[in-house]
């Protein structure tokens, strides 16, 4: 055989041993194997179930995998993602539709890897990226709870995702990309309450899944941590130096907005935070005050965003020379009549209730979204709990009447820079 043949043969051998290499790979990245159902489920301490509780309502579980109230984690609710619907599964104990032939093994490997008992990958719409960081002892304590639910009958209903991404293997390719498996470990240079409260916020409350922002892939964009995400179509603003609060939050101010959704002079809280205040209300004290000492630390570092001419005082009518008048203009009238009565307490009647806009974070968003859907859907507590609440206006506001009211605030509230294409924004907000 002459030399140039011989190249050849070798070329070829060495691509289909790549091949062959590279079909390896993909299969220990997207294949995993069932693992045996149990019989029987174990028997739990009470201080373990107590435990998981806890850490339930601090990773506020029944807020994906609830859909219907009366049908506690039985799944079924949507969730809308840049690659289709998902639809949660039902966790709790059944041994057909749920998690009751799951061993403690198991869910174990759900938790720290996103696989199912059966083998098939779990789209990190459930977030196991941030979970694989939970310490074993509480995995633990998390399985012992939601053992000991009500087993509920619910078959998991079908998920409506884009091309190709219905193919769930595919999710072995996101695993390599941004499944970090390393252990938490706690900061030497931070106390024993803050570094509670950083495991919390990492492994268990996940935080960053709605407060970063996110890659085209669906994954976290690592180099701008905490710096504003979203979560079901609402901006969820920086919890970092980039932080638009107008003004300085205090730890005690972080802790009672995130145990009763109010904070003086900050915001109320609104869109899918309501469902994180609701659990958090019922997590350990010492635990919430950890999560707002870890919190307030990053937010020490924001700067201010508000002038101290517009922290107090009624909102101003638009200046005669400015260039968009007639829509400044259209904004103040509506927020005269609609909001002020509340809202603004140098005007009469007012309610001395509602947050002063100028010091609502919502306007100084680089994005208007929470906004819009405040304006249009208010604000309202969680049915039968008391709170603080606020009409919406979209079923009499009309988009340019929405875009005008929102374009006011944020120019003559906050001081800031006009949100662009805001009429294009509210449209697409009131999208069904």
């Amino acid at each position: 055989m002459n030399r140039p043949r011989r190249r050849r043969h070798i070329g070829w051998w060495l691509l289909l041993a790549a091949i062959v290499v590279l079909m390896g790979i993909a299969f220990a990245i997207m294949w995993r194997p069932a693992l045996a159902p149990q019989n029987t489920i174990p028997s739990f301490d009470q201080a373990r179930i107590e435990r998981g509780a806890n850490l339930a309502h601090l990773g506020m579980c029944a807020s994906c995998h609830t859909a219907d109230l009366s049908r506690p984690f039985a799944g079924g609710k949507p969730m809308e993602t840049p690659f289709g619907t998902v639809h949660s599964t039902n966790i709790t104990p059944d041994a057909d539709t749920g998690i009751g032939a799951w061993s403690p093994g198991a869910f174990t490997r759900a938790m720290r890897e996103g696989v199912s008992r059966d083998g098939h990958l779990l789209y990190p719409a459930f977030p196991y990226n941030h979970y694989v960081r939970m310490t074993q002892a509480d995995i633990d304590d998390l399985y012992a709870w939601f053992m000991t639910r009500p087993a509920i009958t619910s078959p998991a209903r079908d998920n409506d995702m884009t091309f190709p991404f219905g193919f769930r293997p595919l999710v072995g390719f996101w695993n390599v990309l941004y499944l970090n498996d390393a252990p938490w470990r706690p900061d030497p240079r931070q106390s024993a309450e803050w570094n509670r409260g950083a495991y919390l916020a990492d492994a268990v409350a996940h935080c960053a899944a709605c407060h970063t922002p996110r890659t085209k892939l669906g994954g976290p964009d690592l180099k701008r941590q905490l710096d504003g995400g979203e979560a079901e179509d609402w901006y969820a603003p920086a919890l970092s130096a980039t932080s638009p609060s107008p003004l300085p939050w205090t730890r005690a101010q972080l802790q009672a907005y995130l145990r009763t959704g109010m904070a003086e002079d900050h915001a109320v809280a609104g869109g899918p935070m309501q469902d994180v205040v609701m659990h958090l209300a019922q997590a350990d004290e010492g635990d919430v005050a950890a999560l707002a000492a870890w919190t307030h630390s990053h937010l020490s570092q924001a700067p201010p965003r508000a002038t101290p001419a517009r922290r107090d005082g009624p909102l101003p009518q638009p200046v005669a020379d400015d260039p968009d008048l007639s829509r400044m203009r259209l904004g103040y009238e509506l927020y005269a009549n609609a909001c002020a009565r509340c809202h603004d307490v140098g005007r009469a009647p007012s309610s001395g209730t509602a947050l002063p806009l100028q010091k609502a974070i919502a306007l100084y968003d680089p994005d208007p979204r929470s906004l819009i859907h405040i304006v249009d859907t208010g604000i309202l507590p969680p049915d039968g709990e008391p709170g603080r609440w606020m009409p919406g206006f979209g079923a009499i506001l009309s988009i340019e009447q929405a875009g005008a009211l929102a374009a006011y605030l944020r120019k003559y509230g906050a001081g800031q820079p006009a949100w662009p294409e805001l009429d294009e924004q509210v449209s697409k907000a009131r999208a069904p």
